[in-house]
C-alpha cells in the first residue's frame, strides 16, 4: 500500500520560508518521479514541483526561482524548500506520484499559511 506522510508545514509571514518533508513507503521510491501539489481554498489541485528518479526537477512558473525540490532515495524521502513565500502560496500541499490508474497518490496534505 503506497503511503506518502507530509510534515514541515505551518504559519510564515509573507517572504518566510519553510522545508516541507514527505517520508514515502509500500513501493519502490527511487524508480518513481516524485511531485508537490497543493491546493488553496476553493481552488483546484494545482502541480508545483517534481523531480525525477535521476534528479531532474522542474518547477510551476509561480514559484520557480522561490521553491527547490530534492530527494533523498536513500532514506525514500523528498523535500520543498521554499522561501520568499507569499500569500497566494497559502495552501494544503501534498506529496504526489503518479497513481496506477491516472490522477495521483498522495498523502493527507501539510497546511501552509502565509499571512502577517
Amino acid at each position: 500500500e503506497v503511503q506518502l506522510v507530509e510534515s514541515g508545514g505551518g504559519l510564515v509571514q509573507p517572504g518566510g520560508s519553510l522545508r516541507l518533508s514527505c517520508v514515502a513507503s509500500g513501493f519502490t521510491f527511487s524508480t518513481y518521479a516524485m511531485n508537490w501539489v497543493r491546493q488553496a481554498p476553493g481552488q483546484e489541485l494545482e502541480w508545483v514541483s517534481g523531480i525525477s528518479n535521476s534528479g531532474r526537477t522542474a518547477y510551476a512558473d509561480s514559484v520557480k526561482g522561490r521553491f527547490t525540490i530534492s530527494r533523498d532515495n536513500s532514506k525514500n524521502m523528498v523535500y520543498l524548500q521554499m522561501n520568499n513565500l507569499e500569500p497566494e502560496d497559502t495552501a494544503v500541499d501534498y506529496c504526489a506520484k503518479p497513481g496506477t490508474y491516472g490522477g495521483w497518490d498522495r498523502g493527507q496534505g501539510t497546511q501552509v499559511t502565509v499571512s502577517s
